[in-house]
């Protein structure tokens, strides 16, 4: 597990520096294509090119799928005893940059035509499918830890069945909007998701560290190192 983090590691911070070159050199390919705005918070009415972020996350899918092969090493070359290749671990992968996928154009598609925000509940419903079926075929847990203080009415947790599903399509709905409501604002939008996935990330390493090293964590960690290296660079030019 450490040999891919190490990996990982070093592929975001090679991710960072390119990003970081990137985006004043694409800066103006955007104001020439009409994609700019005009910062409303300097006396200057300088323009301002927007959508960045699809330069970070088109960085982001290229370190990712660099990285795709690097945690399946040992049973492609078969220097692993496991006889088998671990395909429910691979299809997780997978399927979670499919739904990455489907969140960047509905975030550069949304910069570009100005979608409405019936458009934006809708489409982040249909890209967390991928991961609402593989979950289902894999875990279909459907159990919910409750918080103590129902706990004397409802027990330590509660089975809520096909309701779980829905909750987290819901979910997704809501983080991508809490996000995407706070845009304009410099460093705001891409300051908040820097903060909770350095938070992420450092609950990540805690729990590794006290011993719960289990494949959730190092997943988690797959998707979020590269995402910090490539947020951090937009972060640098957005404040």
């Amino acid at each position: 597990m450490f040999l891919p983090l190490a990996i990982n590691t070093v592929l975001s911070v090679i991710a960072l520096v390119v990003t970081n070159r990137l985006i004043p050199r694409l800066k103006d390919m955007f104001i020439q294509a009409n994609v700019f705005g005009i910062d409303m918070s300097k006396k200057e009415r300088i323009k301002i090119p927007e959508s960045m972020g699809v330069v970070t996350a088109s960085m982001f899918l290229v370190v990712s799928f660099l990285f795709i092969p690097v945690p399946f090493m040992e049973p492609i070359l078969g220097t692993s005893k496991a006889a088998h290749f671990p395909h429910n671990e691979f299809v997780e992968l997978i399927s979670a940059l499919l739904s990455i996928c489907c969140m960047i154009l509905l975030g550069f598609a949304d910069d570009v035509l100005d979608l409405r925000w019936r458009i934006k509940l809708l489409l982040p419903t249909f890209a967390s499918l991928p991961l609402l079926m593989v979950y289902y075929v894999n875990f279909n847990s459907t159990t919910v830890i409750m918080p103590n203080i129902v706990r004397p009415f409802v027990g330590d947790s509660l089975d809520i069945g096909f309701l779980y599903y829905i909750y987290m399509g819901m979910l997704a709905v809501f983080c991508t909007n809490a996000i995407n409501i706070l845009a304009g604002i410099n460093g705001l939008e891409v300051g908040q998701s820097l903060i909770i996935a350095v938070s992420i990330v450092i609950f990540n390493c805690l729990e590794i560290f006290m011993g719960r090293s289990d494949q959730g964590h190092s997943f988690s960690l797959y998707m979020l190192l590269p995402y910090i290296g490539t947020t951090y660079a937009l972060w640098l030019h957005n404040k």
